[in-house]
């Protein structure tokens, strides 16, 4: 970053002096380490390097729906369309949990849970809630256990004309 620095600021050593470059500009990017670590039992984890928050826009996102959390119902954590929202939680969810957030949700409204675990039967208790674990596409674009990712940039070769 130092060099492209000085480069973009009008230093001309190296092939900046050779091919007359007048500077120009680049965009640095720090990446978030991994979101998927194997925990002490060899199970996919979510990283402790996550606040719940960005846990939950991150799941909203790749679902379709907005991250807007409601101030007084902790399960409406997003919207996607009218009446739709999203609930992403990494704790356990028992049928009483269930029951209970079912009590609070009118027939006319859905609902989406995204969890790690939960008892299958929980998938279809109720016509408008859907039950899902974290979605595996989601745990199949992460890299486990990564605190950076190294780029491996090749620069296109050139002949001499060009």
């Amino acid at each position: 970053m130092p060099r492209l620095q000085a480069v973009i600021n009008g230093e001309q050593g190296g092939i900046s002096k050779s091919v007359n470059w007048n500077g120009g500009g680049f965009k640095f990017y720090e990446l978030a380490p991994t979101l998927i670590i194997t925990d002490k039992y060899g199970n996919p984890a979510i990283s402790d390097k996550y606040s719940p928050q960005m846990l939950v826009a991150a799941i909203a996102k790749l679902n379709g729906y907005a991250y807007a959390p409601d101030v007084d119902i902790f399960w409406k954590q997003g919207s996607s369309q009218a009446g739709s929202y999203i609930y992403v939680t990494t704790q356990y969810l028992t049928a009483v949990q269930l029951d209970e957030i079912a009590c609070d949700l009118p027939d006319y409204e859905r609902l989406l849970i995204c969890i790690p675990a939960f008892d299958v039967r929980l998938g279809n208790h109720y016509d408008n809630i859907d039950v899902r674990k974290i979605p595996q596409y989601v745990l199949s674009k992460c890299e486990y256990g990564v605190d950076n990712y190294n780029l491996n940039i090749n620069p296109p070769k050139l002949d001499e004309e060009e």
